[in-house]
């Protein structure tokens, strides 16, 4: 049967349509954002995870993977990667704030959780306090973030690396206020070993919890498991969650059990005697130890003699 060339277009776009809708004539139905994202876990709040200085999304990789493993869906662990990682903690703010919409936009979630390593965190706070993101954020969780600096951003590069050095103005603008806005439940994690934070005691943040964990190193904080573990008891539980953290303005050291509070203004490395106390606390402990001849701990002179 011949075609006039005039009826070959539509006889083509009906071809197509038919050949679309199928034998019943209906065509696939439309999908929606949140059939694709949806979480079968409403209550789950999506977290975002921020990187720190000269890091990017891949250098997360394992906390997002520990948070997938733990129930969290693909879409609800987001990680960033900053256009400039060594740039201003203002500009990382701004992108903060659009990662953040964007995960509330895929999720449909009201508020969302964020889990920021090293400098990442100040982006973190300077968004918090000072571009609203305290209406849209929930939970906030600080890895080794140098909350009043670090002698160690002098041999940094870059804007950010500049603002990191104890007394900048961008920190004194920062700590003004404090911690965070209050509508915002913090987390600051810190490990005795860090050798990017110095002094150790600017990982300590006023006006939230705070949580020592021995002894990953600086890069570690996002791949260690005591510390992810409680990263997440954190996340789903909150304060309750972390029942060894410390109540603001004291610190303490996490043992998986027991509180050791000390008061915040007598922790510092640089203090007198801060050498002796730290042999005390992590070598004396195991010198009393002595293994008997069945494998448990033994008096060495069991006569008292």
């Amino acid at each position: 049967m011949m075609i006039h060339p005039i009826l070959r277009p539509f006889t083509l776009a009906l071809v197509l349509l038919f050949a679309w809708a199928g034998p019943q004539g209906v065509g696939p139905a439309p999908v929606d954002a949140q059939d694709v994202f949806a979480d079968p876990d409403p209550e789950r709040v999506p977290v975002l995870l921020v990187p720190g200085w000269g890091d990017q999304a891949s250098d997360l990789e394992p906390a997002r993977q520990w948070l997938l493993q733990e129930g969290w869906t693909e879409a609800r662990v987001q990680a960033l990667s900053f256009d400039d990682p060594w740039g201003s903690n203002e500009s990382n703010a701004r992108e903060v704030a659009r990662a953040v919409e964007s995960l509330q936009g895929l999720t449909g979630a009201g508020r969302v959780d964020v889990v920021a390593h090293s400098m990442g965190g100040l982006a973190l706070r300077y968004y918090l306090s000072f571009e609203e993101g305290h209406e849209r954020v929930r939970r906030a969780v600080f890895l080794g973030t140098p909350h009043r600096g670090t002698v160690a951003a002098m041999l940094a590069w870059g804007e950010g690396g500049r603002q990191m050095v104890p007394g900048s103005n961008f920190l004194n603008r920062l700590n003004a206020n404090n911690g965070v806005p209050e509508e915002v439940e913090a987390l600051a994690i810190r490990t005795p070993v860090d050798l990017r934070v110095i002094p150790g005691s600017s990982a300590m943040l006023l006006g939230a919890l705070n949580l020592e964990i021995c002894c990953p190193t600086h890069p570690q904080l996002v791949e260690d498991e005591a510390t992810l573990g409680a990263v997440v008891n954190f996340l789903r539980l909150g304060p309750e969650g972390v029942p060894d953290a410390e109540v603001p303005g004291e610190r303490s050291e996490w043992r998986g059990s027991g509180l050791r509070p000390q008061p915040l203004e007598s922790w510092g490395p640089w203090r007198e005697g801060w050498a002796d106390e730290m042999v005390r606390r992590w070598f004396l402990p195991t010198q009393h130890l002595r293994l008997g001849p069945e494998g448990r701990g033994a008096d060495p002179d069991p006569g008292g003699g």
